[in-house]
């Protein structure tokens, strides 16, 4: 990195307020603490206020009242602004979304005409596709599949706790969720904010808590007032200790106490479930039998049932004991229709027990036939995706 770069870098560091170690800089920018103080001094001598805080918490800081003029942008650093617009835009719920269209614009209108030629180049030669629903993990009141509010309202709830973030101040609410009766009142100190699956989420601490912030979906408040003024405290919280839905962890650990669900399966199923961003925090324990034990949550038989049927073979509920039965009720169902509809769909010969047909069967084949026709099935599965993928299906094809 050239000087006049890592001085510019250093300069943008410290204008968060904070004091920083000449040692935390030098290890920054991979230069020496000697390097760092005759960057200091340069910064000195162009006006730059900086100020030593001695002890073994001091370090460097921008003296106070120093406003940092509008930085020119290169090309790339102007894409990369412009691109997290373009992603923002493309969230189901855009916070702001009338000051981001005018943002846009002012970063066009500040760029040399070179470089905004080639910016507006890229806005439309990248593009970003929208979350697609989640049909695995139902829920009441989905947003994704158009029962939540409207988008314009939800947008309105997350403005307004970012603005009572910017300001300093608590935000009252009336929060209402699908499981609950009612509507809660409740007051909060907004803290941050977490997107998840196309959902914002509001991290806040109820008035007069202590501890770790709750969740609260945007799409479930129904109201969103201002709140009491809040003394200029400096918060501690970082959004970042939220993420990988340690949230989720927590809560999941609650529901598993209150409403146990216990499955078997294989080892190969329960891969599966683990890397999925729900099941993934429930407790998965190895049997002595080579199976595997997951127990989680959950309070609504038809979505436990759901999850079994996407399983298939291999996978037993045990517990809660009387949703067996039912759960059983609708495989057999689900199985009569199949063999009536095998029975009415097959070939003369074909599917017949004087044929050589395997009646343990379910896809009218058997061994390797049916392994190797499977296989073939497979491979031109892949043949076209790979196809559609590189554009050599030139579009949607049967």
């Amino acid at each position: 990195m050239h000087r006049l770069d890592r001085v510019m870098e250093m300069l943008l560091l410290l204008r968060d307020g904070r004091i920083v170690p000449a040692s935390e800089l030098a290890a920054r920018f991979a230069v020496s603490t000697r390097t760092v103080y005759r960057d200091l001094d340069m910064l000195s001598g162009l006006g730059v206020p900086i100020a030593s805080e001695m002890g073994r918490s001091g370090g460097v800081r921008l003296g106070d009242g120093y406003f940092l003029p509008p930085i020119a942008l290169g090309p790339e650093e102007a894409v990369s602004l412009l691109l997290g617009l373009i992603l923002m835009r493309r969230l189901r719920v855009m916070p702001f979304p009338k000051e981001a269209g005018t943002a846009e614009r002012k970063l066009l209108a500040a760029l040399p005409e070179r470089t905004r030629d080639a910016v507006s180049h890229a806005s439309r030669s990248i593009g970003f596709e929208r979350v697609p629903a989640d049909l695995l993990h139902p829920e009441r009141g989905d947003p994704q599949t158009g029962e939540g509010p409207p988008v314009n309202v939800e947008s309105d709830v997350v403005g307004s706790f970012l603005r009572a973030m910017l300001s300093h101040s608590r935000v009252s609410l009336a929060y209402s969720s699908p499981y609950r009766d009612g509507e809660s009142a409740r007051e909060l100190e907004p803290l941050g904010l977490v997107w998840d699956r196309d959902r914002w989420y509001l991290a806040g601490r109820p008035s007069g808590e202590t501890g770790r912030p709750r969740m609260y979906r945007a799409d479930r408040v129904a109201s969103m007032g201002p709140g009491r003024a809040m003394p200029p405290v400096r918060s501690d919280f970082n959004a970042s200790e939220l993420l990988d839905r340690v949230w989720l962890r927590d809560a999941m650990d609650g529901w598993r106490e209150e409403s146990p669900v216990i499955i078997v399966m294989t080892p190969e199923q329960a891969a599966l479930l683990e890397k999925d961003w729900f099941y993934g925090n429930a407790l998965f324990e190895r049997l002595p039998d080579g199976r595997v034990r997951m127990t989680y949550g959950e309070f609504r038989l038809d979505s436990a049932s759901a999850l079994l049927r996407w399983l298939g073979p291999g996978a037993e509920l045990l517990e809660p004991a009387a949703w067996r039965s039912p759960i059983a009720d609708g495989l057999r169902e689900m199985a009569k229709v199949h063999e009536r509809g095998r029975a009415e769909s097959a070939p003369s010969g074909v599917g017949h027990p004087d044929a050589g047909y395997d009646a343990g069967r379910s896809d009218g084949l058997n061994g390797a036939e049916g392994l190797s026709a499977r296989g073939d099935a497979g491979d031109e599965r892949d043949e076209r995706r790979e196809r559609a993928e590189d554009g050599s299906l030139g579009g949607l094809e049967p």
